[in-house]
């Protein structure tokens, strides 16, 4: 028998290959890095844009906006003295925050249903839609033009074209611009004039909706109007959200028109006293740079509260696909 006692277990087998550590790879990052950098370089007129163009302005109107500043003369501090005059002491003031109100409640739902009702009409499948589309579409681009404010005051005018084509019927005309009880609506006619950019966007998301819907809708026996109220609107209210988004924002900024209108007054008697008219009176006419830089921050603020409550209101009925 052998001799265990003297018997050695062999040594454990070392594996016969070692983990390495991945090197890293250096090329990879240094790439990276050189399209970060040109990246960078791209977007640098950009950004150098946004400070030099919007951030430091606005950081500036801040400061003026507590100042008593003329222009001709360095800026006062004075603290909250312009808010306070503002809102006690100032009555165009609160006369032009009724008129820009009145201004954009009628003007946003007006473009609204004139652009969604255009829409649905060319979303039929008529002959020439790229023809129809343009027409409509143009009077956006030139609207809050100089040129078109002339040609909307002469169209009002006492001797213009409406008063002409009332004659024809045996009514008597009437200065629709100088009379403070049409001059306001004549500006919210022009405004809703330039309905063609709401009305690309809702025809584009009418373009988007299925057929199938409609399809499923009339074998079921829905009407057109059940149709369109049950199908098309519940599918189109995000864009209806964003038109809405994008007219109150523009709205509330609106000035050129009243400016042509009013010859720069906003009368007759104030009526035509946008909020950004007012302010253009104070900052270039009167030389009121910081009166003017407070209303310029309540106006930011304000356009900026009523977006607010829009995104808390579109919970409530807008409708996403993914909910």
């Amino acid at each position: 028998m052998a001799d265990l006692s003297t018997y050695e277990a062999p040594a454990a087998a070392k594996p016969a290959t070692t983990v390495r550590e991945i090197p890293r790879d250096r090329g990879g990052s240094a790439l990276k890095r050189a399209d970060n950098r040109a990246a960078y370089l791209f977007l640098a007129p950009w950004l150098i844009g946004i400070v030099l163009i919007t951030t430091l302005p606005m950081l500036a109107s801040l400061y003026l906006s507590f100042t008593d500043y003329a222009v001709l003369g360095l800026p006062n501090f004075v603290g909250l003295e312009n808010y306070i005059r503002l809102f006690t002491a100032d009555r165009r003031f609160i006369k032009s925050i009724w008129v820009t109100l009145t201004f954009v409640g009628w003007s946003v739902p007006l473009i609204l249903i004139f652009s969604l009702t255009v829409a649905v009409m060319l979303n039929r499948g008529l002959r020439g839609l790229a023809i129809y589309r343009s027409l409509f579409y143009v009077p956006s681009l030139i609207g809050a033009s100089v040129g078109i404010g002339l040609l909307w005051k002469e169209v009002f005018g006492e001797r213009g074209v409406v008063n002409y084509l009332l004659g024809l019927i045996g009514i008597a005309g009437r200065g629709w611009i100088s009379n403070p009880t049409f001059a306001l609506p004549s500006i919210i006619t022009l405004n809703v004039w330039t309905f063609g950019a709401s009305m690309v966007i809702f025809l584009a998301a009418l373009r988007q909706i299925p057929d199938s819907y409609y399809e499923a809708a009339s074998i079921d026996g829905a009407n057109a109007w059940q149709r369109f109220r049950r199908i098309t609107l519940p599918l189109i209210t995000p864009v209806i959200f964003f038109n809405t988004v994008l007219l109150l924002i523009q709205s509330f900024q609106a000035f050129t028109q009243a400016f042509v209108v009013s010859n720069g007054r906003g009368g007759p008697v104030d009526s035509t006293l946008l909020y950004s008219l007012y302010l253009y009176q104070q900052a270039f006419q009167n030389l009121q740079m910081g009166y003017a830089s407070a209303m310029a921050w309540v106006l930011l603020l304000a356009i900026a509260l009523a977006t607010a409550l829009m995104f808390w209101s579109a919970r409530f009925w807008v409708f996403y696909g993914d909910r």
